[in-house]
């Protein structure tokens, strides 16, 4: 049995924290016989999980390290939000899987999340990785909602044809935040605003924000991706429609001509996972978001992502 301690990483762990996410993931994906490794980047490319997650809450994370050796066995993030928190990507390095290092982080969170008077924990899961799903759901978690994990190969010239309501998109602005905010607390029950002002102001140069507008002004939807050699993603968003959603990715694809892009896609919006398909998207896994603790009902269309993760 190893003996390891629970503390907040450090700058200094960056490099070790990239190497634990890279290895741990693509050691998963080769053991269940995909044949191909999850980040196809070098590992210190996966350091943007660390600079993002903590740019927007520093010092909330938790490592466990081996007493002995000092080598980080396992690392999470996690996110207070107004009214919720948000549980990042948990990795356990491969050669520690099976020794409680999960269930320790796990239930570290969980206790921050109750001693701080949260209502809800929430994270976005792999519905394929059985021991993850298993920790969670061990732990009080419930799915609530299951994805399509939908990879699009943008052409060179970009994805020809039109959807309802893309002349509708533009570019967000920071006087956009405040509407994001309470459209996303009106359909998903959440809020979070500084993930939003984050990813508009937009230090790092990664982020593109798009939101759609009714005709009266009104905010219909917004929609955030992430642009990186470790991940091509849109999301976070909502929309209160599919027409609605379907235009903002429309709208964010042009960014990734001639390269492929990942999107989580609710499973029973069948016009939105139609139109994915019509894009020549492939599904490459299911996710399941996840709760501990309250929960209310998504009323419109809510995309999540993993960077920042969406909970």
């Amino acid at each position: 049995m190893f003996d390891f301690e629970l503390r907040p990483l450090e700058e200094s762990d960056k490099s070790e924290y990239a190497d634990l996410v890279h290895s741990s993931f693509n050691a998963w994906y080769w053991k269940k016989g995909w044949g191909m490794d999850y980040f196809r980047c070098p590992p210190e490319d996966a350091a943007v999980f660390y600079d993002i997650y903590n740019d927007l809450s520093p010092a909330c994370s938790i490592a466990a390290i081996n007493k002995k050796t000092k080598r980080m066995m396992g690392a999470c993030f996690y996110h207070p939000r107004e009214y919720h928190v948000s549980l990042g990507i948990m990795s356990v390095h491969p050669s520690y899987g099976g020794r409680g290092i999960g269930k320790a982080l796990v239930k570290y969170i969980i206790d921050f999340t109750r001693s701080k008077g949260y209502k809800s924990l929430r994270l976005v899961g792999s519905a394929i990785n059985m021991d993850s799903f298993s920790l969670y759901n061990k732990s009080g978690f419930v799915p609530r909602k299951t994805y399509h994990d939908m990879v699009i190969s943008v052409p060179a010239d970009g994805i020809r044809g039109k959807v309802r309501g893309l002349d509708m998109v533009r570019d967000a602005t920071i006087g956009d935040a405040h509407s994001m905010g309470e459209l996303e607390f009106e359909l998903s029950g959440i809020k979070r605003l500084q993930d939003y002002l984050y990813a508009i102001e937009n230090k790092r140069g990664l982020f593109q924000v798009k939101v759609i507008e009714t005709t009266q002004g009104c905010l219909d939807g917004f929609m955030i991706s992430i642009k990186h050699p470790a991940l091509n993603m849109i999301g976070p968003g909502v929309a209160r429609t599919e027409e609605a959603a379907a235009a903002l990715i429309l709208s964010s694809l042009e960014r990734y001509k001639g390269e492929g892009v990942l999107s989580v896609i609710p499973m029973d919006c069948c016009k939105l996972v139609s139109q994915m398909y019509e894009w020549k998207a492939r599904n490459v896994e299911t996710h399941l978001y996840q709760v501990w603790g309250e929960f209310q009902p998504f009323k419109g269309i809510s995309i999540p992502s993993f960077l920042p993760e969406t909970g």
